[in-house]
Order: C-alpha cells, then structure tokens, then sequence
C-alpha cells in the first residue's frame, strides 16, 4: 500500500447511481457475450446448409471458439491484473462485435470460422477482466449472492443466444448476427460512462486504508504464478473444469436434441428449429437457482471456511439422476406445423401443461440445472476467498482456460459421438444416448469440490493474513510485489 497524500477520499471519486450504472453495465456486458456464443448451435442446420457442409463443422467451430476465447482470455487478464481494465473491456467488446458482423456476411464456411475466431478472442476479455472488476465490487460475505447475479448473467445469456438465434434466424440464419453486432457497437458506447472501479476496494482489511487516501498498488507478475499453483484449492478449482465443461459443454447440443424429436414427430426443419430453440431455453431454466445456490454458499461459509465448496460438491452429485430422466423421457410434441413464431411458441408453452411428458421433461430439467447451477457461484466466490486481488482475474482465466478446453473436448466430441451412435440408435435416440453419457463427467467434477472443501480454509485464512498486514503497513514501507 502507498499513499497518494489526499486524505480521506468518499465514495472514491464516484457518486452511487454511477457507481450502480458501472455494475450494471458490466453484468449485461457478462450476459451479452453468452449470447454471442449461444447463438450458433440452434442455427446448425441452416448455416451448413447455406454453406453445403456437414453439420459437424458447424459444431466445430463452437468447440474451437470456445478454446480459443479461453486461451484468449488468459492475456486478456494478465494485463488486465496489470494495467487499467476498463480501455480492455471496450476493445474485447469491439472486436466480438466485428465477429459476428463478419458472421452475418460471411458468403462461406472458411470465412464464417475466421470471423468466429475473432470474435472468440474479443469474447476472452469480457469474461476474465470482468470478473476481476465485479470482485473488487462484493464484500467476502455476500460474494456468493452477487457472483450468482454474475453467473446468473452468463447463463441468462446462454438462454438468449439461444432463443434468438431460433426465433430470428429461422428464416435468415445472418439476421440474430447482425443484430448483436448493433447491440454490441451499443455495449462499447456504455462503457464510456462507467468509472474505474479500485483494486481491493471490497476487502474488510484494506478499507481504512483505502478511505484514507492509499492505494493498493500490488500488481500481478511472472514471478506469481508458482504462488498461484502452489495453493491447493486454485488446483482443484481450476482442474475441475476440465470435466465439469466436457459435460456442461454437450449441453449446446439440447436444441438439436428436441429439433431432431420434433422432426422425428414429422414437423418441418423450420417449425422444428423453432421448436427445439424454445424446449431448449424453456428446460434450462432452472439455472435461475443459482441465487439459491449462491444464498447456501454465503450461509454455509459463514459456518465453516469450507462451505462453499461442500455445497458445489453435493449439488453435482445430487443432478445426474435427472439429467438421465430429461433425455430419455420421450415426449410428445404437438404445435402447428408451418405457423409463425408465436403460435409455436404459444403451442409449446401450453404442452408444459397439458402434455405430461412435456411437464415432466420440464421438472427433471428444473431439478438437474438447480443442482448443478450451484456450482457457478461457489467457484467465483472462492477463487476470490483464496486470491489476492492482484491475482485474481488472472486465476479466473486460468480456470477459464481449463474451462474452454473442457467445453470444446465435450462440445465436439459429443457430436463425433453422435455420429457414431447412429449406427445403433436412430435419431433423435442417438442424441440421447451420447448427451447421457457425457453427464458421467460430473462425477469427478463432485470428487475435485469435496477435495477443494478440505484444502480452502488453510488459503483463505492465508489470503485474510496477507490483506491484513498490507492494509497495517505504513505508507511505502513496502514495495509492491
């Protein structure tokens, strides 16, 4: 910590609706790039065939966007962990904008996967410099809470990307991309309005010194990165992504699940896109439960300094047996072939009640993503319990990293399997078949939770001591690490 010799310094250069306007900004902005990624998946179809290529491809290029946001996402944060976040924020945006534009005006599929890429490697910065900047706004008791809003976000986005790419891109597969391209030129706007929010500036232990006018000047460097392995808990809540996104990654394959059902049922390829598009974000929400999850985690960790972690572990475990039950409970689709949009997607909301299997396809959907939904706030929460915040965004990435990795092997992998399966189950059975058996992932994600839950108290207790002795330590009598 040094001085800056300006004395007590309230609400640090921001008044409170700015500030409020600052973390809403950056939450949509987290929900935005979601649905940039979520658009491609409903739009398989249409898109190989406008570029005569098999839908294998298409699923390809969400698997190497996916890993090419991740590794993105690494540099992204280092210099965010570095230097000012906000100028990163706006050119990441920027340059996921272009993607898409270049997206919808692609004429074949080499140039619509360039244009993918480059707006996988501007999507890097949204995720890992944000969740950097978001911690510096929660307090450690309430991280749970809030990093649900920010995972809840994603998410959300997730839905989005999915819902719009099959409503307005059942007819012109380009439309959804040039309408985010407009939403995000939008977004880079919003950031101009937004202040810098201070490094630290939620921690208990570096608050006096923060009002008093000092900065936390601690910044990351090269030399931290044994330090960041060398605790325990960063390894497990790192390397759990590689199985948690494996599964959580086949997952973009649920629209093609219910669009081949609705096929199967004898409804054409346009009514079916819509209809797997809706199913698809319908049965996903029970991802809104993360605030649940969040609330658990907060009230837990209060308890015991391994809450958190326990209750990723349990919520894991506990989702698998639905999952099973939402991809092989057949379900009877009824909604009127070759109507608008609005009909189907009135018809398919009415099945939920009048169409049993519907109702109960819907409820083991509920169940398996509040469940697992438990797992996304706990992990952002106790990477910032267990890091400093010069470290933070860069772990973030590095999890992220691991993520992507994890989401491409399962997103691509998931389709060769697909393929392969077709061989002893037709469609759509093979589709349920390859889902189920990527959801077996989950299993050693829950193994590497109970084992984070053991390793967290020890790093957080270290974490707290750290932060304590900088916010005591006279002004310039140490220098910044």
């Amino acid at each position: 910590m040094t001085s800056t010799r300006r004395g007590p310094v309230r609400g640090w250069g921001s008044s409170a609706p700015r500030r409020l306007y600052s973390v809403v900004v950056f939450v949509l902005l987290a929900s935005l790039d979601n649905v940039a990624i979520g658009l491609v998946p409903p739009l398989y179809g249409a898109i190989a065939d406008s570029f005569e290529v098999p839908q294998r491809l298409l699923g390809l290029v969400t698997a190497i966007s996916f890993l090419i946001s991740a590794v993105a996402a690494v540099g992204w944060a280092y210099f965010g962990d570095r230097t000012n976040r906000k100028p990163l924020l706006m050119i990441g945006t920027l340059l996921w904008a272009a993607g898409l534009g270049g997206s919808a005006l692609a004429g074949n599929y080499p140039t619509f996967l360039a244009a993918q890429l480059l707006a996988a490697v501007g999507l890097g910065a949204v995720g890992s410099v944000g969740y950097s900047v978001v911690t510096d706004l929660i307090t450690p008791r309430r991280r749970g809470l809030v990093m649900s809003f920010w995972g809840l976000s994603q998410g959300v986005g997730t839905l989005a990307g999915t819902l719009v790419g099959g409503l307005l891109g059942a007819t012109d597969w380009r439309r959804p991309f040039l309408v985010l391209t407009v939403v995000g030129l939008a977004a880079t706007a919003a950031y101009l309005f937004t202040y810098d929010i201070r490094r630290g500036q939620s921690e208990p232990a570096l608050a006096a010194a923060l009002a008093a006018g000092d900065d936390y000047d601690y910044r990351i460097s090269r030399t931290d990165l044994p330090v960041i392995l060398g605790r325990r808990t960063n390894r497990w809540l790192i390397l759990q992504g590689l199985t948690a996104q494996a599964a959580f990654g086949s997952l973009v394959w649920l629209p093609v699940l219910f669009r081949e059902r609705a096929e199967d049922q004898g409804y054409t390829a346009a009514t079916a896109i819509v209809v797997g598009s809706v199913f698809a974000t319908l049965f996903q929400l029970g991802g809104v439960f993360s605030i649940v999850g969040g609330l658990i985690g907060d009230a837990l960790q209060r308890r015991t300094p391994s809450g958190r972690a326990m209750v990723a572990s349990v919520g894991i475990f506990a989702a698998l047996p639905f999952y099973l039950v939402l991809f092989f409970v057949p379900m009877r689709i009824d909604v009127p072939d070759g109507a608008g949009t609005g009909a189907i997607v009135g018809a398919v909301l009415a099945s939920v009640v009048s169409e049993p299997t519907v109702g109960l396809s819907l409820l083991a959907a509920v169940l398996a993503l509040a469940l697992t939904s438990a797992n996304s706030p706990n992990w952002f929460a106790l990477i910032a319990d267990v890091n400093p915040p010069e470290n933070r965004g860069t772990v973030y990435s590095l999890g992220n990293l691991v993520n992507g990795v994890g989401r491409a092997a399962g997103n691509g992998l998931v389709g060769v399997a697909f393929h392969g399966l077709r061989v002893a189950f037709p469609p759509p059975l093979n589709y349920a078949v390859g889902l189920a058996a990527f959801q077996l992932f989950f299993i050693p994600t829950g193994v590497m939770y109970w084992l984070a839950a053991r390793t967290s108290p020890k790093d957080i207790a270290d974490v707290r001591q750290l932060l304590h002795a900088r916010g005591r330590k006279d002004p310039g009598a140490e220098p910044p690490a």
